[in-house]
């Protein structure tokens, strides 16, 4: 089986010559179908993904173990995976599903290898008002404290 630090290395190779890209994830299933990851902030290109896949296979060898291979961005819409991924989308919004709880969207604000803030609206009674008012709320969650974090496409 084809080991998957040895895909990993050989990724973080062809990421030198690349400046805003990085790795998301390796995958690599019981019958050597390998699946890489790759994402940037401005969106995956399909000429990068096709020279990767290339670079890959240069570096590994069929006669010695056969594979299938897939090179692809991280997808639109999906969980992140990795930090840089938060950091892509500061001040954008983004779907949480705490372990804990039901999920919200709100404004991701900030985030590190620890935990991740993001801003809410929810209903709360102002002191002075006998109503609940819509309020700004800022929520810190730990990584592993949520199922997942993902961006929100709009269409507006």
């Amino acid at each position: 089986m084809i080991d998957r630090q040895q895909v990993t290395e050989i990724v973080k190779q062809w990421l030198e010559t690349k400046q805003n890209y990085f790795l998301v994830d390796v995958e690599i299933s019981q019958d050597n179908c390998i699946v890489v990851e790759i994402d940037q902030a401005d969106g995956v290109w399909i000429d990068d993904c096709v020279e990767l896949s290339r670079f890959i296979e240069s570096r590994l060898d069929r006669d010695v173990e056969d594979y299938e291979l897939e090179v692809g961005s991280a997808g639109i819409g999906q969980p992140f995976k990795v930090l840089q991924q938060f950091l892509n989308h500061i001040g954008q919004e983004v779907e949480v599903l705490p372990r804990s709880g039901s999920k919200f969207k709100g404004i991701l604000l900030s985030a590190d290898d620890e935990c991740f803030t993001v801003r809410t609206r929810q209903r709360r009674i102002v002191e002075g008002s006998k109503r609940a008012k819509m309020v700004d709320a800022d929520l810190t969650f730990a990584h592993r404290d949520v199922k997942y974090v993902k961006y929100v496409i709009s269409l507006k």
